[in-house]
């Protein structure tokens, strides 16, 4: 089988959790007999597949069944040349009307034409994927008019092999001393920003987010307040190239977001063995169990004292951060591979 695998603005997305799942899907089917494709474009770009379609040749590439990450013009082009042709379609749901609220600026008005948006683009498909129970449900309270299917986004551990080895050299390069509590990925308000400074500004701990922040036109004006003038303890590093520099140099994984479709990054802390504080939020309900592999919390002062805990018990975070690893562990990529391939083939021969 001949599998297109398709993030539309793939270069755009690099930093985002769409581009690392999209990439560990891919990286997961190489050890399966499926074949994949990452452009829906004849020539593999726009403007070869242009000039294919002038000469009286199709823009499309070949390929036996097409699964989208995204929900954009290149991936509805891709819907409906399936449509018309009658090839399988995958939709893949890594965005809902809830999740992108609070992340750039207007993102929260935006949110309900999304929301109605995402509800005819995700009805084109044969088989809607999502990453949690909680995703599928929301989905089908919009209501999706397609069979929805959870599957992991899974974790690539080996990428994350060596972090330790970085520790001494991205805590320098951050001035970083102690124990430090800390954050990877994009800086969003809806990912706990708010929370995550005034938790600093009430602890000694130091606190550092690993990830991009928007200061421009598109950045929200709760980003721009804190990353311009944050606490004194609290450092945002912006990009780094390395994540796995983060997580040597973080030693408690805390995350008050407040909406997620799985929390990606949460196995990726737990993969390198962190103790990690999240939100008591649904979606972390099917996955992570408090007191076990994760503390989780339902306010600013749950979460501040469950960081004070683990900053006086060693014994603590050591166990946390061993059953974290074995959580973790389920959802390798040898699992995506073979959950997704097996999805491939049925869709297929439906």
């Amino acid at each position: 089988m001949r599998a297109l695998n398709y993030l539309e603005l793939e270069g755009v997305l690099e930093r985002s959790g769409w581009a690392t799942a999209a990439a560990q899907q891919r990286q997961a089917l190489a050890a399966t007999d499926i074949g994949v494709v990452t452009s829906p474009w004849r020539g593999g770009d726009l403007p070869t597949a242009a000039r294919s379609l002038a000469s009286g040749e199709g823009p499309f590439a070949e390929y036996d069944l097409a699964h989208c990450h995204a929900p954009g013009p290149g991936s509805l082009a891709v819907a409906r040349h399936a449509r018309r042709y009658e090839i399988p379609l995958v939709l893949h749901a890594h965005m809902t009307a809830e999740d992108f609220g609070e992340s750039f600026r207007f993102s929260s008005q935006v949110a309900p034409a999304l929301g109605r948006y995402l509800r005819w683009f995700y009805s084109l498909a044969d088989l809607v994927l999502c990453p949690s129970q909680y995703t599928k449900g929301l989905l089908e309270g919009y209501p999706v008019d397609a069979p929805i299917r959870t599957i992991t986004n899974g974790v690539d551990r080996d990428a994350l092999a060596g972090h330790e080895s970085l520790r001494g050299e991205y805590r320098d390069r951050y001035d970083l001393d102690g124990t430090v509590v800390f954050a990877v990925g994009s800086v969003f308000e809806r990912k706990g920003l708010t929370t995550f400074c005034r938790l600093a500004e009430a602890t000694d701990h130091e606190f550092a987010w690993f990830g991009a922040y928007d200061t421009g036109p598109h950045g929200s004006s709760v980003v721009k307040r804190w990353t311009s003038d944050p606490p004194e303890n609290v450092t945002f590093t912006g990009w780094i190239d390395d994540k796995r520099g983060a997580f040597g140099a973080g030693d408690v994984f805390c995350f008050p977001t407040k909406d997620e479709n799985q929390g990606l990054v949460v196995l990726e802390a737990m993969a390198c063995g962190k103790p990690v504080v999240i939100s008591d939020i649904p979606v972390f309900e099917e996955f992570f169990t408090h007191g076990e592999d994760c503390l989780k919390c339902a306010s600013a002062s749950e979460f501040r004292a469950a960081l004070d805990r683990l900053a006086d018990d060693p014994a603590l975070r050591e166990r946390l951060g061993a059953n974290a690893r074995e959580t973790a562990a389920e959802h390798g990529l040898k699992r995506v591979g073979a959950e997704l391939s097996a999805i491939y083939r049925e869709v297929t021969t439906a």
